[in-house]
């Protein structure tokens, strides 16, 4: 699928998505056919080996992109403390990646505060060009709009490095009445939408309403946002969650349609049988 930006979700498989992506050798091969994307949460997890990544490879187009996590050892256990070996190690391994990775996501706990933004400027110094990082930061200071959050913008504008944009409105939105919502709701942050304008692509990361149409009202306003970037020249990453991420292709659908009708040029995505309406049951 040729599309103006960056569209995924936080993984490339799922039992419920069988049915719905078109024949491939393998999940990935079947998901890039039409996701352009992909959050690298297997990173943060477990490393894979430098084969596995090489085979990774082998199974998407030149346009794709894979935006991996760092290590959980790195970015929740040391706090970006990590040796300069530690980081090599891991680059080393996802060598074979390298002409489609988009910028890591450096996804920083609710523990990295303040007291640690010396430890980001030295990571982020440290890597090496060409490669690039997204920041998403949860400690509550960051998003109070005083002189931490200052500081934390400015060193990001000086690095020419994006602040990502996480929306969960609509999961907060949602009642919970149902284990996989409960779930999500302990797992994600609930924090204000803080956008930082910034010389490098925008990183949007929202995670929807169970309801596939309550997500209407909270996607609208990045419709147009997303729209104006593109008209503008900028290639956005859109990634799209659901508390059950077997209903994310569901959800993908809906802003697809959503954005072809504010943005013509972005093509509807169209997957292989329709699935019930989210909600209903």
């Amino acid at each position: 699928m040729n599309l103006p930006y960056f569209l995924g979700c936080p993984q490339w498989q799922h039992p419920a998505w069988n049915s719905r992506l078109p024949a491939g050798s393998t999940p990935l091969e079947r998901y890039s056919q039409v996701l352009n994307c992909v959050e690298g949460n297997t990173t943060f997890y477990a490393t894979p080996t430098k084969a596995q990544c090489g085979q990774w490879r082998s199974q998407v187009s030149d346009n794709f992109r894979f935006l991996l996590k760092f290590p959980r050892s790195i970015t929740h256990d040391q706090l970006l403390a990590a040796s300069h070996k530690e980081l090599r190690d891991f680059l080393d391994i996802v060598e074979p990646l390298q002409d489609v990775l988009g910028p890591f996501l450096l996804q920083l706990p609710a523990t990295f505060g303040p007291q640690q933004l010396n430890n980001l400027w030295r990571f982020l110094d440290n890597l090496p060009p060409p490669l690039s990082c997204t920041v998403e930061v949860r400690h509550g200071a960051f998003f109070q709009k005083g002189e931490v959050e200052r500081e934390l913008n400015r060193g990001l504008r000086e690095r020419k490095t994006a602040r990502v944009c996480l929306d969960s409105r609509g999961l907060f939105a949602a009642r919970a009445d149902s284990e996989s919502i409960r779930d999500a709701q302990r797992k994600k942050p609930n924090v204000p939408i803080h956008l930082l304008p910034v010389e490098a692509s925008p990183v949007i990361r929202y995670i929807g309403h169970p309801d596939l149409e309550s997500n209407r009202q909270y996607l609208s306003p990045w419709v147009e946002r997303v729209a104006h970037w593109i008209e503008q020249g900028v290639r956005p990453f859109v990634f799209i969650h659901m508390p059950d991420n077997g209903d994310a292709l569901n959800l993908v659908s809906l802003w697809s349609e959503l954005l072809h009708e504010r943005l013509p040029q972005a093509p509807i995505l169209h997957f292989n049988e329709k699935q019930p309406q989210l909600g209903l049951f």
